[in-house]
């Protein structure tokens, strides 16, 4: 196989006329574009270039390289462009969390995605810490996410949450337990840190009985009877109850739902964050 940039700087030599001009374009030594050179020569078992005088012209079979190394690194350059701009509007690297992948947001995902046939939409359901963390270090575009309110990165838009206890209707827990059953997704999400924390201020001891990643396994667990959990309102399902502070479990507030964009968000970034936003309000406004 011939190594593109053994023929990048081949190439290089032959339009500069020279090793040091070479060298200069593609940002090596003189010494290192001939050391390349020789190797190509090795490689290929024919002189490339003649050396004589000042001028670095090509041989015979250089010539006749010449125009197949330009077409290979034109060639791989396509390649690259065509990786890396799979269509006019790019790719978006959105971030959800889970109980909104699970609801209507699905539906609006692949509207948007039929609406921009060029747009590739990458799409990752996960904990809001995992989301939090990514968008952060440039990993995502865009990302939904849940959070306190007392979060200091500014957002495109946030809007409170109505986040309740639930036990099971059919096989409730028994709230004079000694020992809280908590079901809730693993270390680091929000919920179960408000419901620890709840609990905790209440003088009531708990144990973790359940817990997931994946929020249909938590509902079914709340469903079963197997404990308590917290849930945004449209994650309650009709084989739950919504825990009361008659009894003893208020509802968690200083929650929110955020919507984060990269700094350097493109148009269609821009366009699907539109979408979510008006989406996150009508769910708002349907909640109030």
């Amino acid at each position: 196989m011939l190594d593109l940039e053994l023929l990048r700087s081949f190439v290089s030599v032959v339009e500069a006329g020279g090793f040091t001009r070479a060298g200069e374009r593609v940002h090596r030594t003189q010494s290192t574009v001939s050391q390349q050179i020789r190797r190509l020569e090795e490689d290929l078992g024919q002189t490339l270039l003649n050396r004589d005088g000042r001028e670095v012209t090509p041989t015979e079979a250089g010539e006749r390289l010449l125009s197949y190394a330009r077409r290979l690194l034109a060639l791989a350059e396509e390649a690259r462009d065509v990786v890396a701009r799979p269509g006019p509007d790019g790719a978006v690297k959105l971030g959800i969390p889970e109980d909104f992948a699970a609801y209507r947001l699905a539906k609006l995902l692949a509207a948007f995605s039929r609406a921009h046939p060029d747009l590739r939409l990458d799409v990752r359901a996960d904990q809001s810490l995992n989301l939090k963390r990514d968008i952060e270090r440039g990993d995502l575009d865009l990302a939904l996410l849940k959070r306190g309110v007392d979060e200091t990165r500014t957002a495109i838009a946030a809007w409170p949450e109505q986040v309740y206890w639930v036990t099971s209707k059919s096989h409730p827990v028994s709230l004079e337990a000694r020992s809280v059953p908590l079901i809730g997704f693993p270390l680091g999400c929000i919920y179960r840190s408000r419901a620890i924390h709840a609990l905790e201020a209440a003088g009531r001891a708990w144990h973790m009985a359940y817990t997931s990643s994946s929020l249909a396994a938590i509902q079914a667990a709340v469903a079963a009877g197997m404990g308590l959990s917290i849930l945004s309102e449209m994650s309650v399902q009709a084989e739950h109850r919504v825990l009361t502070a008659r009894e003893g479990f208020a509802p968690i507030d200083r929650t929110e739902v955020a919507l984060l964009a990269s700094p350097n968000a493109s148009p269609a970034t821009l366009r699907l964050a539109d979408r979510l936003a008006e989406f996150c309000e009508k769910v708002q406004a349907k909640a109030a």
